[in-house]
């Protein structure tokens, strides 16, 4: 019965769409009265909310005031001289499309997303970080965007642009394969053994959205799966490290960032 369902029926992946971010972002310009300008060249998707609440609680970040989004604040800060914008509660594939779509139209050059994730082989103890290199397209947003397929993919020029980078990084990441799902109290015992099976190292909500979305629109998104808990299945779990992992995040973040610029 797959065929019957409006998900993958009716998707002309070849043709334009009607309404687009440029449509949205005119339209907030005017009614809002914001000036024209563009967001900072690097940004960040946190759907945790963590890292902004940190920047703002240590006074380190404020509102860009060109962006014009209805469901969203983007906040500016700075690391080491870099410009950085930083968008917090963007959860699950849909909203972080959106998000996705409106910051490349409006000057974001490169996308990172940084989004806790469950566990799923047993690699380390958590919290650590994994490159998500490719992920499980179980979820609807990515079928928008690409054809059906199994998985959808981190650009390979994105990734061999930062292999440096992410070499130098401490402790060492992961790097593999990652279960995006739309519906996180759905992951039966059933549904995790086969993602352990296929060697998925992570259960998380946006990066097969987003990259197919990357893959599509050929933009360069990179996303991580910081790992936290084994869906909660034991008692004190959930735990990010220092500042709700948020410190670990932003040093990641920097050493990201500050390859793209150097390559």
């Amino acid at each position: 019965m797959a065929s019957e369902s409006p998900l993958i029926q009716n998707k002309h992946y070849r043709s334009a769409a009607v309404f687009t971010p440029a449509n949205l972002l005119r339209e907030a310009r005017r009614q809002k009265s914001l000036p024209s300008g563009d967001v900072p060249p690097v940004c960040v998707l946190d759907p945790d909310g963590d890292i902004v609440a940190y920047l703002l609680r240590k006074k380190l970040a404020e509102p860009n005031r060109f962006w014009a989004c209805y469901h969203t604040v983007l906040h500016q800060f700075q690391l080491n001289g870099l410009s950085y914008g930083i968008i917090g509660c963007a959860v699950g594939g849909p909203f972080a499309v959106l998000v996705a779509e409106q910051l490349f139209e409006s000057g974001c050059q490169l996308l990172i997303s940084i989004t806790s994730a469950g566990q799923v082989v047993p690699v380390r103890t958590p919290p650590f970080f994994v490159l998500i290199e490719k992920a499980l397209r179980d979820e609807g947003t990515s079928h928008h965007y690409l054809p059906p397929a199994k998985y959808a993919h981190l650009l390979p020029e994105v990734g061999q642009r930062l292999a440096q980078a992410l070499n130098q990084v401490t402790p060492a990441m992961e790097r593999g394969a990652a279960w995006t799902t739309d519906a996180p109290y759905r992951e039966t015992a059933e549904a995790i053994e086969a993602a352990r099976a296929e060697g998925v190292l992570a259960v998380e909500m946006e990066a097969a959205s987003l990259y197919a979305f990357a893959q599509a629109r050929h933009k360069p998104v990179v996303c991580f799966a910081h790992i936290t808990n084994r869906m909660g299945v034991r008692e004190g779990d959930f735990e990010k490290g220092e500042a709700d992992g948020s410190l670990a995040s932003l040093r990641l973040i920097e050493a990201v960032a500050q390859n793209w610029e150097d390559t």
